[in-house]
C-alpha cells in the first residue's frame, strides 16, 4: 500500500558545501585529478570525475575524443551500433580507458552490449541506465551483468536513497547515478545540460528568430521516444534547445 512520507527531505540545491581556508593563490593551481579503486571491480581509474551523459545528443564519441584529452569521462549512448564502436576503437583508441558502454535492462540490452565488450576488450566500464532504478527486475539485471563482467566496472542508477545505493553497491556495482537532479554531490559527477550545444555533440541545428539553436533534449523526451523507441509513452517529457557554442574544449579554457 502507498505511503506518504512527511518527513522533511533535502535536494541538492537546499545543501551548501561550505568553504574553507585554503593556502592556493589560484584557481590555476587547483588540481582535480583522484584516483579511484572501485569496490567490485577492483579496477583503478585515474582522471577528473567528471562524466558527460549518455544522453545521445551528448554522450558522443566526438565528445569522448576530446574530453578523453582532458582526463574526463564519456558514457557513450546506447544508440551506436557495433560496427560504429569497432570505427572508434580503430581510430581513437586512445580514448577506450575513459568510456564507458551504455546499456538499458532488457535481453536486447545485454546482447548488445555483450558484443560490443567482446569486440572492444579494451572498454572496462558499463553504464546501467533505466528510468527507474528502484525495480526488482533492475536490481536482479545489475547481479546479471555483474556475474557475466566480474573485472568491469559497473555504474548504475538513477536512485536518490542510501539504502538502494546501498541495494545496487551489494549486487555489483562500483558507481552509483543519484538524482533527481544528479550531479551536485559525487565522487564522480555526470553531467549533461552543460555539454549540450557544442560542435562535439549531435543534434539537428535550427534557426529561430535569426539565431541558430542546436537541439538538446531528455532521454525520456517525445523526441528521443520517436527517434528510438518508434513512438510516445504517456510519461515523455519536453524537449530543449541550446544554442551552439564553440568546441568542446573551449570550456576547458
Amino acid at each position: 500500500m502507498p505511503r506518504i512520507d512527511a518527513d522533511l527531505k533535502l535536494d541538492f540545491k537546499d545543501v551548501l558545501l561550505r568553504p574553507k581556508r585554503s593556502s592556493l593563490k589560484s584557481r590555476a593551481e587547483v588540481d582535480l585529478e583522484r584516483t579511484f579503486t572501485f569496490r567490485n571491480s577492483k579496477q583503478t581509474y585515474s582522471g577528473i570525475p567528471i562524466i558527460v551523459a549518455n544522453m545521445d545528443t551528448v554522450g558522443t564519441f566526438e565528445m569522448a575524443a576530446v574530453m578523453s584529452q582532458h582526463s574526463m569521462f564519456t558514457a557513450i549512448h546506447k544508440h551506436y551500433s557495433l560496427d560504429d564502436w569497432k570505427l572508434f576503437a580503430t581510430n581513437h583508441p586512445e580514448c577506450l580507458q575513459n568510456v564507458a558502454v551504455s546499456s538499458g535492462s532488457g535481453q536486447n540490452d545485454l546482447e548488445k552490449m555483450t558484443s560490443i565488450l567482446e569486440a572492444v576488450p579494451q572498454v572496462k566500464f558499463i553504464c546501467l541506465d533505466v528510468a527507474n532504478g528502484y525495480s526488482e527486475h533492475f536490481v536482479e539485471f545489475v547481479k546479471l551483468v555483474r556475474a557475466k563482467f566480474p573485472e568491469h566496472t559497473i555504474m548504475a542508477g538513477n536512485v536518490v536513497t542510501g539504502e538502494m545505493v546501498e541495494e545496487l553497491i551489494l549486487s555489483g556495482a562500483d558507481i552509483i547515478k543519484v538524482g533527481v537532479g544528479p550531479g551536485a554531490g559525487a565522487d564522480f559527477v555526470m553531467l549533461g545540460g552543460m555539454f549540450s550545444g557544442h560542435t562535439e555533440c549531435a543534434g539537428e541545428v535550427i534557426e529561430r528568430n535569426g539565431r541558430k539553436l542546436k537541439l538538446f533534449y531528455g532521454m525520456s523526451s517525445d523526441t528521443a521516444m520517436n527517434k528510438h523507441a518508434g513512438g510516445v509513452a504517456e510519461y515523455s517529457t519536453l524537449k530543449m534547445h541550446s544554442k551552439p557554442t564553440n568546441d568542446i574544449s573551449d570550456l576547458w579554457e
